[in-house]
């Protein structure tokens, strides 16, 4: 049972580093090629574009260290 509990709280915390990865590359696709365009009434394309780049940063560095924790603990 604990071997089944650290598997799945090893996927999980990869899926939140991968989330952060792309959250990150979305972020400055839209900081790159989207400034100035509105994106489906939310605000202005880049503006969302550091958000997702702050949140993605954000995301990979909770992912990384999740991983370590899950690492070293079971």
């Amino acid at each position: 049972m604990r071997k089944l509990t650290s598997m799945k709280l090893g996927i999980a915390a990869l899926a939140v580093y991968v989330f952060g990865g792309i959250g990150i590359f979305s972020g400055i696709w839209l900081i790159v090629f989207r400034r100035g365009v509105d994106l489906f009434g939310l605000g202005a394309g880049h503006t969302i574009g550091y958000l997702l780049l702050c949140v993605g940063v954000a995301f990979s560095i909770l992912g990384v260290l999740l991983m370590r924790v899950f690492r070293n603990r079971f």
